[in-house]
């Protein structure tokens, strides 16, 4: 007969953490958010940790290039969505890369015979004043001039002139050598008091742009994830169908870490999947699978060889897997479970295979539990999907500001990789929803406060680290009637409005 679960599972909301002794010393000042990422040995340290226990999900309106930046920038990491062909992703990937060292592709190029309208409007999209002008209007062009906001005054200028009338041409350019490094780059930058420097290869080609502010602003990210080169750190997610050709060109591209994309983890398929890249790629190349919602689940993946296991099916706030299958399981009941398996796997084996929570973060102090159930870190969608850096468009609804937001499930997304069981290239029906998220602002600003609340709860319960938490943490469930006593009742609020931070 089937086999029943003796307790009902539980969410995020229906715990509270319950205060421990702080001492004088437990400041947020001093509180550290480092954590392991990928699995490690006892006595060993992870290979990849993270500063901050956030990472972003898999998915195209989350996460990308632009993402990947903002979150390395803070300490996190972003893994850049697969359904997407292997050539977009991989270019993505190496955008990333790039970035931290200085060499940026350019997201501005127009051609000469462009006119000024067209550089105002693509100002206004990128917010970028250096245009870079090519033969072709790419990226990689031939390089024929620059046009910078001191190249043209609106105010006296025919907007329909062109951009080769007005423009630095190429041979008025000071410009260096694609090949030269990032150290004789800002040399050359600051020994010319200028604000960028273009490189060009043998051709005229323009390879990279390399600009004054990045170098200040590199010195003030102290949090920063960077690999052993001072790039930043990115990942990349996977599927089971065409690992084969994806993965090599997401580690050629310089892909820190790959994660399978699914919403089912408990399968044969993905230990096809992380065999195969250990096998022919070598165990440094690390891969995190999922995602499940028990013991069972987690040891089969990490039996396999997965360096960290996802947890959570359905928690999502764009995800409809529970209502349309029936599958699925409370998100902190499925944490807690898989959580005490990792721990008994490494005591049993000295592996510690790392935990990511994924979905049910309603609240942000939903973070804070969830670290305290033994996650080492969190992967969130929705969270993210509301800043600046997503992919998304901003869209005014009825007078307020919104970010559109749609599941990996939907029909928009298009990505049967994730879901489907058979032949066909579609989804039989929607795990997912198309949406919209109140727009928030920047990421900065908003990892900020999360992770200030994150801080300031650890040390109401005593704890200085990740792993304090989550050996001190006392928690309690709550009743409904004490769920509601938990925010502000019984008044009316004087803008009358109630005010949610996610």
């Amino acid at each position: 007969m089937a086999y029943y679960f003796n307790e009902p599972s539980h969410t995020f909301g229906e715990y509270l953490l319950v205060p421990g002794y702080s001492s004088t010393d437990c400041i947020p000042q001093n509180v550290s958010l480092k954590t392991p990422l990928v699995k490690f040995k006892k006595g060993e340290e992870s290979s990849l940790s993270l500063n901050i226990p956030l990472v972003s999900a898999i998915m195209q309106s989350v996460s990308d290039d632009n993402m990947a930046v903002a979150l390395a920038k803070e300490g996190g990491v972003s893994f850049i969505y697969g359904s997407q062909s292997i050539e977009n992703e991989a270019a993505m990937v190496a955008k990333v890369k790039n970035y931290k060292s200085g060499f940026v592709t350019s997201d501005s190029n127009v051609k000469p015979d462009s006119t000024l309208a067209e550089i105002v409007d693509l100002k206004e999209k990128t917010g970028h004043s250096s245009v870079a002008v090519t033969e072709d209007g790419t990226p990689n062009g031939k390089l024929l001039g620059i046009v910078t906001s001191r190249d043209y005054r609106i105010t006296r200028m025919d907007m329909s002139t062109k951009v080769s009338e007005f423009m630095t041409p190429f041979n008025e350019l000071i410009y260096a050598d694609a090949n030269i490094t990032l150290k004789e780059a800002n040399n050359i930058i600051w020994d010319n008091k200028l604000n960028m420097l273009p490189l060009v290869d043998r051709d005229q080609k323009l390879k990279y742009m390399v600009f004054r502010k990045d170098y200040s602003a590199n010195k003030e990210n102290s949090s920063e994830l960077i690999d052993s080169q001072k790039r930043y750190v990115v990942g990349a997610g996977i599927n089971t169908r065409d690992y084969a050709e994806r993965v090599p060109a997401l580690i050629n591209a310089g892909a820190d870490v790959l994660c399978i994309d699914s919403s089912e983890g408990f399968s044969e398929w993905q230990k096809i999947t992380i065999q195969y890249i250990h096998k022919n790629f070598g165990e440094h190349i690390k891969v995190g699978a999922g995602n499940v919602v028990d013991r069972d689940g987690f040891l089969f993946l990490a039996e396999a060889g997965a360096d960290f296991v996802k947890v959570g099916i359905g928690g999502g706030s764009i995800c409809i897997t529970r209502e349309q299958k029936g599958i699925g399981r409370g998100q902190a009941t499925s944490l807690i479970d898989v959580v005490k398996a990792r721990d008994e796997y490494f005591e049993k084996t000295g592996v510690y295979i790392p935990v990511c929570s994924d979905g049910g973060i309603v609240h942000d102090y939903h973070i804070t539990l969830a670290l305290a159930m033994g996650a080492d870190f969190v992967m969130l969608g929705r969270y993210f999907s509301r800043f600046d850096e997503s992919p998304t468009n901003k869209v005014n609804i009825n007078g307020s500001y919104m970010k559109e937001y749609w599941g990996e499930g939907s029909n928009r997304a298009r990505n049967w990789q994730r879901y489907d069981l058979g032949g066909d290239k579609k989804l039989s029906f929607e795990e997912g929803v198309d949406s919209y998220v109140p727009y928030a602002g920047s990421l900065k600003d908003n990892v900020t406060i999360s992770l200030n609340k994150v801080k300031s709860t650890m040390c109401n319960c005593g704890a200085l680290t990740i792993p304090e938490l989550q050996k001190n943490a006392k928690m309690t469930l709550v009743s409904s009637t004490s769920i509601v006593e938990g925010s502000s009742h019984d008044v009316m609020l004087k803008d009358n409005t109630y005010n949610t931070q996610q």
